[in-house]
């Protein structure tokens, strides 16, 4: 069995000081950063990536105050608008975000028209990859600008069966793949895990995706665990640590 600390490739942060927007008639409930501690402090997770949702826009601040909080062992992974300077790109790198969002499925981000454009310029500029929260039934309308792009991760297991095919056909040219809110899914997903690390071993990286926002059901332990049991212990200890290190670059490694 894996046993080094987790680094945790998807988690949220809902902190009510900050701005906050309704989506889809939405509006999370508060989860803080102690809140959050608290929660994973039986699993051994020494870092992670705070994700920016649907309901948090543009804002940055929360997500700097989050990873000042958390510290350096965290990174960040951010919406923001095709606008946006390239000294406040900068700025934001600086600061341990490392990703920019595209939320297909939810919205609140930038239009996937600037995918290829915004994914390119803050690849050039600070490394960046592009993270998106997608049904992979959408993926073939996306996937020319996709092959395009440097890095490219997808959330959560790409959530649908029919659509499976492509994302693994994306793995293949290099994608990776979050290994995260396992009941979004309408499939097995240890089944769809075996898979994608038969392609690629360096291609899963598990999170908890805490704190589960509007998923039939939230994160349960039994989710690493299936992971943990389920595969060997060099596999386990890519999806739960490595492949994520190696992706993030966080500023300090726990």
């Amino acid at each position: 069995m894996f046993d080094k600390p987790i680094f945790d490739a998807h988690l949220h942060i809902i902190d009510h000081r900050f701005p906050l927007q309704p989506n889809q008639g939405f509006l999370p409930s508060e989860f803080s950063v102690a809140d959050y501690q608290q929660q994973v402090a039986p699993l051994h997770v020494s870092g992670g990536a705070v994700v920016s949702g649907s309901f948090q826009g543009f804002d940055q601040q929360y997500l700097l105050e989050a990873l000042k909080q958390l510290g350096p062992a965290y990174v960040g992974v951010t919406q923001i608008p095709a606008s946006t300077t390239d000294e406040e790109i900068i700025a934001l790198h600086e600061a341990g975000v490392r990703a920019v969002r595209f939320n297909v499925q939810r919205g609140g981000s930038e239009s996937v028209k600037y995918l290829e454009q915004l994914g390119l310029r803050v690849y050039d500029l600070v490394k960046w990859h592009v993270e998106l929260y997608v049904d992979s039934r959408q993926l073939p309308g996306l996937s020319t600008t996709l092959r395009k792009l440097p890095a490219v991760v997808i959330d959560h297991l790409g959530l649908s069966k029919s659509g499976f095919k492509h994302l693994l056909q994306l793995v293949e040219k290099g994608a990776r793949v979050k290994a995260t809110g396992f009941s979004r899914c309408d499939f097995d997903v240890l089944t769809a895990m075996r898979q994608i690390t038969a392609v690629n071993p360096g291609a899963l990286l598990f999170g908890t995706d805490l704190p589960s926002t509007r998923a039939p059901r939230p994160f349960d332990v039994k989710d690493l665990q299936l992971v943990l049991e389920n595969f060997p212990a060099d596999i386990a200890a890519k999806i739960c640590r490595e492949n994520a290190l190696a992706l993030y670059q966080p500023r300090q490694q726990a």
